[in-house]
């Protein structure tokens, strides 16, 4: 997988735990920011972003 389509895979992931949190019923707001940190923080995601920020400069 490209570091790009890693970095666009985590966005979606992101955005669908956030799409949970906006639902107006009850739910684990802990839990939900465990799973959202969870995506944020895969290994391979931070060496991709760090690649491609590396691109960037």
């Amino acid at each position: 997988m490209t570091d790009q389509q890693l970095a666009l895979e985590a966005i979606n992931d992101a955005q669908l735990i956030l799409e949970e949190y906006l639902r107006p019923c009850p739910k684990d707001n802990a839990r939900i920011l465990e799973k959202l940190v969870e995506v944020l923080e895969r290994p391979a995601l931070i060496v991709a972003v760090g690649r491609l920020q590396q691109r960037s400069n």
